[in-house]
């Protein structure tokens, strides 16, 4: 179960707090901590990581971090699966990736635990869409759908055997089922 604080702090303050597990974000002043991940949220959390790295970190076209924090505007959150483009990953002066990510994903990826509020999950999608994130993920693994978000369009639906939606330098070719049949392991 998620919780939130009552106490208003300035997203400033919120980011000398330490971390917790699982994650907390910032969001209009307040805390709000996300739930524990459980089975199947990691399993499709990793898989999708893996999928898209393969495809795009060794050409140096974009990576995908599993529980990256990313702090913009005013709020600080944490996609399950954040996407950026190679020329925006803020390497430091040794040329590593930083702790801190203070900008937007090109891509943000979530996906719905029964305790999450999907209202609140969709609103840091579209958070991320209004500040230049060019593609959102809302996976629901009890229907088996995912919900995309573009800039500037409707949500659209996509189930079974449709294909979804990437960022155009990604060459990566998913269908729903397919995303959905990485979470039977014993095939």
């Amino acid at each position: 179960m998620s919780y939130s604080t009552t106490q208003l702090l300035t997203l400033e303050e919120f980011l000398k707090l330490p971390e917790t597990k699982p994650a907390s974000e910032y969001i209009n002043g307040k805390i709000i901590q996300k739930p524990m991940p459980k089975g199947k949220h990691s399993r499709l959390q990793l898989r999708l990581c893996n999928s898209i790295n393969e495809v795009a970190e060794s050409q140096k076209i974009a990576y995908a971090f599993p529980e990256l924090r990313c702090s913009f505007g005013i709020r600080s959150i944490v996609p399950d699966v954040a996407v950026f483009k190679w020329s925006r990953i803020p390497f430091d002066a040794d040329g590593e990736v930083p702790n801190d990510f203070l900008l937007w994903p090109d891509w943000t990826i979530e996906i719905l635990s029964p305790e999450q509020s999907s209202n609140r999950v969709i609103g840091n999608i579209l958070y991320c869409l209004q500040h230049g994130c060019r593609l959102g993920w809302l996976i629901d693994p009890t229907d088996r759908s995912i919900l995309v978000f573009r800039p500037g369009q409707q949500p659209e639906l996509i189930q079974g055997e449709d294909f979804l939606p990437v960022l155009p330098e990604i060459e990566l070719a998913l269908t729903v089922n397919q995303v959905f049949g990485w979470l039977k392991m014993d095939s």
